[in-house]
């Protein structure tokens, strides 16, 4: 426990609007028996960004002993439960870290998942039989996380690529990764229209040379073609475009 500022709400003058939920980009915030309620202590900076939204006034921050500021516990918190609010979270943090108080500990920010990384020099796995070098060269993967801004985009060929296909394609690196930016998804589990939206930003920001889908032959999987093909058309680009399927046993169909 340590003395911070944090949220205090009123419950008296809360309505329940929630206007500060959508405002609050840690996700500290939901309306529990039509009022505003902090979930959890942790989770709340204590910046007080909320606090405007609040057209009863019911919001005010407080000096009190609580939880420190868990920003890995938020990031974790938000992909799970608004994926779109995480980008926005995390954005300001990275060009604002050295304005942040230091229980935000935002020096990139913190979460190795978002951090964004870049690499050239080839580093090797060594197998019992074989050495296997890894054609990664970018993070991070995962398509929420992927900011449009990011340099690694810049005149590259991109891959989007189902998260089922690595562990189905014994030679995945090697036959596709390699010299190619790539963004994992599940067009079955994930927010498909938040894809498209993140796609389509993607292409409209950075000089895509070209565009490849790689996913599993079942009938779900395809979504991954569809949310590259809607991404191109709402760019308004012509980027060359190539979808090649997997079969479940680890061939090429």
């Amino acid at each position: 426990m340590i003395k911070r500022n944090i949220i205090k709400i009123d419950e008296e003058k809360c309505d329940g609007c929630g206007n500060c939920i959508l405002t609050c980009a840690e996700g500290a915030l939901q309306i529990i028996d039509n009022k505003a309620k902090v979930i959890k202590d942790s989770f709340c900076d204590g910046l007080g960004a909320c606090l405007k939204e609040c057209p009863q006034d019911a919001l005010t921050l407080e000096e009190k002993d609580v939880e420190d500021y868990d920003e890995e516990a938020v990031i974790a918190h938000l992909k799970d439960t608004n994926p779109e609010m995480l980008e926005k979270h995390l954005k300001p943090l990275a060009e604002h870290a050295d304005e942040l108080p230091k229980h935000h500990s935002h020096n990139i920010p913190a979460c190795p998942s978002a951090r964004m990384l870049q690499w050239d020099k080839r580093e090797k796995t060594t197998g019992e039989k074989t050495e296997i070098f890894s054609e990664l060269r970018q993070w991070p993967v995962q398509l929420h996380l992927v900011s449009p801004n990011a340099p690694y985009l810049q005149n590259a060929d991109l891959m989007l690529v189902a998260d089922c296909v690595p562990f189905a394609y014994a030679n995945f690196h090697q036959d596709f990764l390699k010299d190619k930016v790539v963004a994992i998804g599940c067009p079955k589990l994930d927010d498909v229209d938040a894809y498209i939206n993140k796609v389509t930003d993607i292409l409209k920001t950075a000089n895509i040379k070209s565009l490849k889908i790689v996913n599993m032959e079942v009938p779900c999987c395809y979504g991954m073609s569809y949310i590259a093909k809607e991404a191109i058309k709402n760019s308004g680009k012509n980027i060359p475009f190539e979808n090649v399927v997997i079969g479940i046993k680890g061939d090429i169909k």
